[in-house]
């Protein structure tokens, strides 16, 4: 009884040590990131099974719902929008931002593998540049944001796996059982004492295996098997007999593959990656942000358009009517009201393309602040109303442009993700180092054996007296492999070297190259900065001084048709130069309200160069990533009460 009881105490302390081996090498027990849910579990068998492959976790629908805020704006078929308004329904609606705003987790997932032992995976997403404005007449080349601008990949894109293999952190335990039988006809019945030989086993073992991040590979083994032999010829026990063993390996590199930073490069990129893709969503919802503020500034200046050729029609339809109650009563010839009659049809052409470009860049627009538009009919029908006008400064920011460099290069997402890149590319270099050492392994191995079962009655002596020791049953059998009876032992080491060494120096090398090639485009990222700063200023001073010459223009042009319209009653005039000059001024007016829209877009160009847009703009990125914007619209007053949309998405 005692010596069962000692047993069984020496496989409880068996099996603690290899749970605790077990826990430590699970790192990965906590639970997962927001967004992606785990499944109710048993508590035993899921917390058993959770670290291994049997975890199952969920990722919610994509959602494809429109905010509240879409419908809330809307009055008598009407969308009135201020420019906060705008930027707030982009953060909750707008799909190229919703598309990025996985991002972060995608790189939560890539960490996880990593910091598991597995190499990268590439879940970088591109910058999308946004929407742009269907007429483009007079608008800066740059009024589209700098996506692209830099020449500078910003995604984390570091996945190349060249160097020594990475150590498999997650541990693992596996099982193994195989049962058995044969039969063996004997002819020479002396050597078996039976004619037919039979040979039944059942044999198992537990194994547990785990790695770490010092290349220390680890492995514990619990082995029993079962036999049995219908021969008492050539064994001292009788049937079934039982044979054991306990084993522990260890191995450990002593050149490549032994450095912490080498064995860690993957992990470290992770974290890396997850910085610049981070920042990816900061990219994008900038860009998105700043393309959207250029439609809603045309949408303005395109209203501006409608309006002025509704007055110019206005007035030609004006002097038409004139003119032809003149030649009814014969003051004024009929190839007068012809001209004027040809005046309200080109205006009234000027009318139903300014309007067919506010429907155009309506629908550009609500698409832009709209998850799913193809599918909401009731916008198709909404008329959006601009709430706030395009205002110009009166004076701009003076600062010496090297100022103004030194701020954008601090500001500029793109140049913080091309430095965490370039650090990405150090780390990776170590690697293709390391595998230029030898490989030179040492290993260990423990082995612990155990026999026993009882006394085989017809066994006939051939052998000599058996002895008690082996005599027992499987408490026997795990006596003597903790006792050590039959204690086995080795060790060595392994010491390999690869003559040229071509691959890894190859590698090595390439590597160097490429992060020669990143520094160089590091260098060029930041001159494109200076370019882009430089080339705003210019062109805000440029667009302001074009605004002013064109208000100037339009307020002579006005002068202009005033002066010709009274020539015209005094009769030292005619029709063809005043309605030459109504063309003027509409014409004008036309171009005062493009400088206008110029304007804005060289400030978001300006804003963008400065790494501005967010702040300027009032973007937080809390909100940004939550899909939520916490203020409240803005409406103008004695509007008509919202009223409920039909199956709103």
């Amino acid at each position: 009884m005692l010596t069962n009881f000692k047993v069984f105490y020496r496989w409880r302390a068996a099996c603690g040590i290899l749970l605790a081996l077990f826990a430590a090498g699970s790192p990965a027990w906590a639970q997962s990131e927001v967004s992606i849910s785990n499944p109710p579990e048993s508590h035993v068998v899921g917390w058993l099974l959770r670290p291994f492959h049997m975890e199952k976790r969920i990722v919610s629908p994509a959602d494809l719902t429109n905010s509240p805020r879409l419908q809330e704006l809307v009055r008598s078929g009407n969308l009135y929008l201020s420019v906060q308004d705008v930027i707030a329904l982009v953060l909750e609606n707008n799909l190229d931002i919703a598309v990025q705003r996985y991002t972060p987790l995608l790189s939560r997932e890539v960490q996880r593998r990593a910091d598991s032992g597995q190499i990268l995976r590439d879940v970088s997403t591109p910058i999308v540049a946004g929407p742009t404005s269907v007429s483009t007449a007079g608008v800066s080349a740059n009024a589209n944001g700098l996506v692209g601008g830099s020449g500078f990949n910003t995604g984390g894109s570091i996945i190349t796996q060249v160097g020594p293999g990475l150590p498999n952190l997650d541990p693992s335990i596996s099982a193994y059982f195989q049962i058995g039988h044969y039969s063996t006809p004997e002819t020479n019945a002396v050597l078996n004492q039976t004619e037919a030989l039979v040979y039944s086993y059942r044999a198992g073992y537990v194994q547990y295996n785990q790695t770490f991040i010092t290349g220390t590979s680890l492995s514990a083994t619990l082995y029993e098997n079962r036999y049995f032999y219908n021969s008492g010829a050539a064994t001292l026990l009788e049937n079934p007999v039982l044979s054991g063993y306990m084993d522990f390996s260890i191995s450990q590199p002593l050149l490549q593959g032994l450095s912490l930073a080498v064995n860690k490069r993957d992990i470290l990129v992770a974290r890396n990656t997850s910085k610049v893709n981070d920042l990816q969503v900061k990219l994008q919802v900038a860009t998105t942000v700043a393309a959207v503020l250029n439609l809603y500034w045309d949408l303005v200046s395109f209203n501006d358009a409608v309006r002025i050729k509704e007055k110019a029609l206005a007035t030609a339809e004006e002097l038409y009517e004139g003119n032809k109650k003149q030649a009814e009563i014969g003051a004024m010839a009929g190839i007068e009201v012809t001209r004027a009659a040809a005046g309200v049809s080109s205006s009234k052409e000027d009318l139903l393309i300014a309007q067919t470009n506010v429907q155009q860049q309506e629908i550009v627009l609500k698409n832009a602040l709209s998850r799913n538009m193809t599918e909401n009919t009731w916008l198709d029908n909404i008329h959006i109303v601009p709430l706030d006008p395009i205002e110009i400064p009166k004076t701009e920011e003076v600062r010496p442009v090297q100022d103004l460099v030194q701020e954008a290069l601090a500001g500029r997402v793109e140049i913080e993700q091309a430095k965490i890149n370039l650090d990405s590319q150090k780390i990776m270099t170590k690697g293709t180092k390391n595998a230029l050492l030898p490989s030179l392994s040492a290993f260990a191995d423990l082995n612990n054996q155990g026999l026993a079962g009882p006394l085989n009655p017809i066994y006939n002596g051939c052998c000599g007296v058996p002895g008690g020791f082996f005599i027992g049953n499987t408490g026997t059998v795990l006596s003597q492999v903790f006792d050590r009876n039959f204690p086995n032992y080795s060790a060595g080491v392994s010491f390999n070297i690869p003559f040229r060494n071509r691959v890894a120096q190859a590698d090595y090398v390439t590597d160097q190259l490429q992060l020669r090639q990143r520094e160089l485009q590091m260098q060029r990222a930041i001159n494109q900065v200076r370019v882009d700063v430089k080339t705003a200023v210019i062109g805000l001073q440029q667009a302001r001084a074009r605004y002013e010459t064109a208000v100037e223009t339009r307020q002579l042009a006005e002068q202009s048709l005033d002066a010709e319209q009274k020539r015209f009653q005094s009769g030292v005039s005619t029709v063809a130069l005043v309605i030459q000059a109504q063309k003027d001024l509409a014409s004008d007016q036309d171009a005062e309200v493009q400088a206008m829209a110029n304007y804005t877009h060289a400030k978001i160009f300006f804003d963008s160069a400065m790494g501005r847009t967010l702040v300027v703009n009032h973007v937080s990125m809390k909100e940004a990533l939550e899909g939520h914007v916490a203020r409240q619209s803005f409406l103008p007053e004695n509007l008509p009460a919202a009223r409920p949309v039909e199956n709103p998405r």
